[in-house]
């Protein structure tokens, strides 16, 4: 398993990213390290350098986090954090080990409804198995490099239900270079595939205290995602985000959504 481990804190979070993500590329942990907290953050099955027979399905890959966790010398979490298509393999890992994790985080998350939609699951098998995907970022770094605004608005489609133009109008210069720098670097190898595969319903069965954080422009994963988790997850919490899209940290209300998450760490 390939993961990065930053900060020398005794408490420590976990950090599953979502799809095209991995261990080398950070997103929205600032609020942890900020916080004290050392960030432990794995590229799930086929990202980065973790292969996908290292935990075919959540339930396994939540066991290998573990077993990584005891191979550290961590015998608590403070949470484990879900961010997009690696929600269900947050809500997976607390279910299958209380012992262990004491909170739940979700940002963005995929829960157990259907997702995605038929036509992202058709294009995403398209332009995203490993066969043709190491060609589709390299298309996509040419072009967000080459032209930020033109390749900024075609990625930010996928990501919100308002329009792109209106979207990147909302950002700032530095936001914009911070996701010119994010999309220059994703790559999908086998894991985004994988990542559409249905996954077993294990939310009831989370006891740990939840914060559920989502807004309503997100598109990649509809907002009835995080209602859903709100609804069934015995001791969760939902926060409404106002961002335009699914990357929540780039909304104009993430200074009071971080003072959330402080806080409910600080209660654990």
């Amino acid at each position: 398993m390939e993961y990065r481990l930053e900060g020398e804190s005794r408490r420590t979070v976990v950090v599953f990213h979502g799809g095209h993500m991995r261990a080398g590329l950070a997103l929205g942990e600032e609020v942890f390290a900020e916080a004290g907290f050392t960030v432990l953050a794995p590229s799930r099955p086929g990202y980065g350098r973790t292969p996908l027979s290292t935990g075919t399905t959540p339930a396994g890959f939540a066991d290998a986090t573990a077993q990584l966790c005891r191979s550290l010398g961590i015998e608590r979490l403070a949470a484990v954090v879900g961010i997009s298509a690696g929600g269900r393999t947050a809500l997976t890992m607390a279910a299958r080990h209380p012992h262990l994790v004491e909170r739940v985080i979700l940002q963005s998350a995929v829960a157990f409804l259907p997702w995605p939609d038929r036509l992202t699951r058709l294009g995403g098998r398209a332009v995203f198995n490993a066969q043709i995907e190491a060609g589709t970022w390299a298309f996509m770094r040419s072009l967000v490099r080459l032209a930020p605004p033109v390749g900024l608005r075609l990625l930010l489609r996928s990501l919100s239900a308002l329009s792109s133009c209106q979207v990147l109008a909302g950002l700032s210069p530095a936001e914009r270079a911070t996701l010119v720098g994010l999309f220059s670097q994703m790559r999908s190898g086998h894991g985004f595939v994988a990542d559409m595969l249905p996954v077993p319903d294990c939310a009831a069965q989370v006891g740990q205290s939840a914060l559920v954080i989502a807004t309503r422009h997100d598109h990649s994963v509809p907002f009835a995602h995080a209602e859903s988790l709100a609804s069934v997850l015995p001791n969760a919490e939902l926060v409404e985000s106002r961002a335009d899209s699914h990357m929540i940290w780039f909304g104009p209300d993430y200074p009071r959504i971080a003072t959330t998450i402080r806080a409910f760490l600080a209660a654990g």
